[in-house]
């Protein structure tokens, strides 16, 4: 257990209190926003923000531009997904949960690859010499803008999207001594499973009442 708690803090011997703060903030603010998510609640999008924005600089000062790019991207899409959230008619959401079409996936196909390619391409921006963490990086960019995508619609999918990356996520940030932000995304994970279940039971009551 001290060999565990050890590797998640030595990294942070060297690290300025402003940031430890920040991460910790950041760490807060996800954690609440992945639990609002789960219950489809519209919260989900300003602590979402206000993390996503946080994280944004921590990355930026850390030089991971891949995965900086991509937060900043979340903050966009979170603006998106708070407007759409928000649509009412007759005082009901407008945005009801639903499975991803064949169209919905085919767009998510194209927003993966396209974030891919964007990620290297700012990548070599920085004459960045790529190494597999930065692969992984690339590829974990383009499942999680695709999962604010479906997210931002309000589709099922977006949960299993959110647990493959997370799970991969998990020993790169940790790896890269981010060891607040590591746990995060196991908290993540653990949130993103009950978000499916609980997504999924909303669909099923759904299609029996209807």
């Amino acid at each position: 257990m001290n060999d565990i708690t050890n590797f998640f803090l030595e990294a942070y011997s060297d690290t300025s209190i402003h940031l430890i703060l920040l991460e910790a903030i950041a760490f807060v603010f996800g954690v609440v926003s992945v639990y609002f998510a789960q219950k489809a609640h519209i919260l989900v999008y300003p602590t979402g923000i206000i993390c996503t924005i946080i994280t944004v600089y921590l990355l930026y000062v850390n030089q991971y531009f891949g995965d900086m790019m991509m937060n900043g991207y979340y903050t966009i899409m979170s603006l998106y997904g708070w407007w759409n959230w928000s649509r009412t008619s007759n005082n009901n959401s407008v945005l009801k949960i639903t499975y991803a079409s064949s169209k919905d996936k085919k767009i998510g196909f194209i927003l993966c690859m396209l974030t891919m390619g964007i990620t290297f391409f700012v990548y070599t921006l920085f004459n960045y010499t790529l190494l597999i963490p930065n692969y992984i990086d690339i590829f974990t960019s383009g499942l999680f803008f695709t999962a604010m995508w479906y997210m931002a619609n309000k589709k099922l999918q977006n949960w299993t999207l959110w647990i493959i990356a997370n799970l991969i996520t998990v020993p790169l940030y940790a790896y890269r001594g981010l060891g607040m932000l590591s746990f995060q995304y196991i908290i993540f994970t653990f949130l993103a499973f009950q978000g499916y279940r609980s997504w999924k039971k909303h669909l099923v009551n759904s299609n029996q009442t209807a």
